[in-house]
């Protein structure tokens, strides 16, 4: 194939699919289509709102395709009319059948956001926070009819700082996701096959989905558990707790030490330093929060508010 072109389909949905868009239409690939869900109802007015890869293919002048689903022949007809070489996955947000996965000569190529068989499924930028990971990176992986289980065709790492949120892992993860699609491109183009790492049989973690229900903060476990959590969720859906009786959103924290004889749940001190909460191991020390209709604030405007916390730490 070397000085040939490639016919690629790309499918994705959300930002962190973006920078891949980006990179196989930079590196010298045909991009005949882009596949993304259809417009959903977003903010307050629920008005149907098009996906950032949508948007990113319209500036770009690509053709957009929006199928519920391919379950219907009609729609994988139209995907074959395409005649892709290759299909290119990220975050698309649909599972293919294997129908859809046999259409294109060289099959689907995907862009995963872990080291995997680690985080499979939906969150794994979030989950490898959670769960104390230090590292994390992304696979770029030949698409089988498993989930998120085919063999490894180029892989990047980057460890997992004490200050990385969802929001920076997830950042950096969609350049480098970016970064390996291109070498994938490149070296396909150039004519080479691209040899295909069996995952490890050991080692599987599933990623759920995120749940809104998670992000309520329990005083109960460990501080550094909780403040994974602040951490992974942020930007979304953001840790929640009940702080001196009032319900705020936690935006940053860290986990700190505490007094043996501390209840946790309270409040055991406060100064422009941040709020300690106590936990059962440890204590939460609150850096940034939002109260209800409010927005984000540092820790000594939130003091400023409630000057009796001040007063009341010990």
């Amino acid at each position: 194939m070397a000085g040939a072109s490639l016919r690629v389909v790309f499918a994705g949905t959300p930002d962190f699919a973006v920078p891949c868009l980006a990179a196989c239409r930079a590196a010298g690939v045909e991009v005949v289509a882009v596949y993304t869900q259809p417009d959903r109802p977003a903010g307050r007015g629920r008005k149907l709102a098009a996906s950032p890869v949508k948007d990113a293919a319209l500036a770009a002048g690509l053709p957009v395709e929006q199928p519920v689903s391919f379950k219907a022949d009609a729609d994988r007809a139209t995907l074959a009319a395409y005649a892709p070489d290759l299909m290119v996955v990220v975050a698309y947000g649909l599972i293919l059948p294997r129908k859809v996965l046999a259409i294109p000569r060289l099959g689907c190529w995907n862009v995963h956001a872990s080291l995997l068989p680690r985080w499979r499924g939906a969150a794994p930028i979030q989950r490898a926070i959670l769960a104390g990971d230090a590292e994390s990176g992304v696979d770029l992986m030949q698409m089988e009819a498993g989930l998120d289980t085919g063999p490894v065709l180029i892989e990047r790492r980057t460890p997992i700082t004490a200050d990385d949120t969802g929001g920076s892992l997830h950042d950096r993860l969609a350049a480098l996701g970016a970064e390996a699609l291109a070498e994938g491109l490149r070296r396909t183009l150039a004519g080479e096959t691209l040899v295909a790492r069996p995952q490890a049989g050991d080692g599987v973690a599933y990623a759920h989905k995120l749940d809104k229900a998670e992000a309520h903060l329990d005083f109960s476990l460990p501080a550094i558990e909780l403040e994974r959590k602040v951490r992974a969720f942020d930007p979304w859906p953001v840790a929640e707790a009940e702080v001196a009786g009032e319900r705020l959103r936690i935006w940053s924290a860290r986990a700190v030490e505490r007094p043996a004889d501390a209840t946790p749940g309270a409040v055991i001190a406060a100064s422009r330093d941040g709020v300690d909460v106590a936990c059962a191991e440890g204590a939460l020390r609150l850096l940034a929060v939002q109260r209800d209709g409010g927005r984000r604030i540092g820790i000594a405007d939130y003091l400023n508010a409630r000057p009796e916390l001040r007063r009341s730490s010990p």
